[in-house]
């Protein structure tokens, strides 16, 4: 993935504590990087995340974490997330866009070229400089690492020389090129229930020499690019691999106007979460979804429809806005929704959009709907998890349904309009997903196998001392984890 997309974006970061006892949490904050926009449409929300999906679709490339987040669900709300983390010795902040849809995680160099110096976004956009990191060191073709990002097409290797690089090229015109190097990435660390500093892990990230298209325009520009895939390349892999992190992360976005919400690397624990498995050997978060229900009524959709081949599937992204259906399905969908509201609500198209005129509440009006998974998983949705409140008109609300439909595709997205208001967890040793309704205003409980047999906790509130919105985000962490205080932001393409 590239610059700018529209995100509740997860991330997830873990470096290895001194005497570690299974790895350790970090605080997480996002915040709105644009002011509020109320008069964007859903054709432009769409036009962005198509955007990002163009990316997305060509792209083939034992502690927690706990993050505070700022920010809203609210799609009119245009922004970009974003997070700052600290490289090298002495360490140095990089602001960089955070991406569930690739792997790795790179940062514009001192030789860039094409990089954008400042930033619309206002803050300081610094640029590795390995010379002046005593710890830094550059990864050769020969090391084993390298060999691993070439398997995943993540790294590449010449004939020319022993530098492991990487070229990678996105669906919107804009790119980057460069090499590897591997440095320390710095954390604060909770430990028995108290917080220090000075934690470190040894990571493999992209340095840039060259950026092209989007990522040069300094409206929005960040320092680099943080990929939270599968792929062993990704910090999240690279860290699971160290002993140093569990390989599972699970986030928690409040769907309300006030924004935040929870991003852990750990299990959140919650006996009602539901679980199905991933698609094996896919470089995005694929699920096996079978069928859809409306007010308890399969619809007539062929299963084969959301099967996963080489352009079809379903795919879980909270990098985008909207949520997307087959076009298969799509038609069915709308229809099912339509038929079984009263008649007194008055049914209108709104620019190619499906709307509805609306005097009460959605609640009470519109049916639920349930995503129906393999082995038996069902995601049920409210109203508000399938309508989006467009305009108003003569003293009615305007809602249109923001499931929308990619001409000519055959994959179904579920982005930030289904994922609000839910525990997600995304078990990448256990290769499934799980979800459960949650007030993501609350605390939950994190778990990490530290090997202690006992749970001790800590109040996230304690990582950042912030009194911001955050306040109202009790995270009770496990026993053992890094902190990492990360800003966020969310931009809308």
């Amino acid at each position: 993935m590239a610059a700018g997309f529209v995100a509740w974006v997860v991330v997830f970061l873990l470096g290895a504590a001194t005497a570690a006892v299974g790895g350790s949490p970090a605080t997480l904050s996002l915040e709105r990087a644009f002011p509020t926009n109320h008069g964007v449409e859903l054709s432009q929300l769409r036009a962005r995340d198509m955007l990002r999906h163009r990316r997305m679709l060509q792209s083939t490339n034992n502690g927690v974490i706990d993050f505070q987040v700022q920010g809203t669900f609210d799609p009119f709300q245009v922004g970009l997330y974003y997070t700052k983390v600290q490289l090298g010795s002495p360490p140095v902040d990089f602001y960089v866009q955070i991406d569930t849809g690739s792997d790795v995680l790179w940062v514009s160099c001192t030789s860039c070229n094409g990089c954008p110096q400042t930033s619309g976004l206002q803050i300081p956009l610094n640029f590795f400089d390995a010379s002046r990191s005593s710890t830094s060191s550059m990864i050769s073709c020969s090391d084993q690492r390298c060999n691993t990002g070439v398997q995943s097409s993540d790294a590449t290797c010449s004939s020319q020389g022993n530098q492991c690089s990487y070229s990678f090229q996105y669906g919107d015109g804009s790119g980057t090129s460069g090499y590897y190097v591997s440095d320390l990435m710095h954390f604060n660390t909770i430990f028995e229930g108290s917080v220090s500093s000075n934690s470190t892990a040894s990571v493999v990230f992209g340095c840039s020499t060259e950026q092209s298209g989007d990522l040069t325009k300094s409206d929005r520009a960040v320092a680099g690019i943080f990929g939270f895939g599968q792929q062993g390349l990704s910090v999240i892999s690279q860290l699971s691999s160290q002993g140093v992190a569990p390989n599972v992360f699970s986030h928690c976005l409040k769907g309300d106007s006030s924004g935040g919400g929870i991003l852990v690397l750990g299990e959140i624990v919650e006996p009602n979460i539901v679980y199905t498995s991933l698609v094996a050997s896919q470089p995005h978060y694929n699920l096996n979804l079978q069928s859809i229900s409306v007010n308890g009524q399969k619809l007539q959709i062929d299963s084969s429809v959301f099967a996963t081949s080489s352009n079809k599937g379903t795919i879980v992204d909270s990098g985008t806005t909207l949520a997307y259906l087959a076009e298969e399905a799509y038609d069915p969908f709308v229809n099912a929704i339509t038929s079984s509201i009263p008649q007194s609500v008055s049914s209108v198209n709104s620019k190619g959009n499906q709307c509805y005129l609306v005097t009460g509440s959605v609640s009470d009006i519109f049916p639920q709907v349930s995503l129906n998974f393999a082995g038996g998983a069902s995601m049920d949705l409210k109203p508000q998890d399938y309508l989006i409140q467009q305009s108003s008109s003569g003293g009615a609300a305007v809602w249109c349904i923001g499931f929308q439909k990619i001409s000519g595709q055959d994959v179904t997205i579920l982005g930030d309009l289904v994922l609000k208001d839910k525990i997600v967890v995304y078990d990448l040793a256990g290769q499934r997903l799980g979800w459960a309704p949650y007030n993501c205003g609350s605390s939950v409980n994190v778990s990490a196998n530290t090997g202690t047999g006992r749970s001790e906790y800590v109040n996230a509130g304690e990582l950042s001392g912030s009194t911001s919105s955050h306040e109202g985000l009790n995270k009770l962490i496990n026993i053992g984890f890094l902190a990492l205080t990360l800003i966020c932001y969310i931009v809308i393409l």
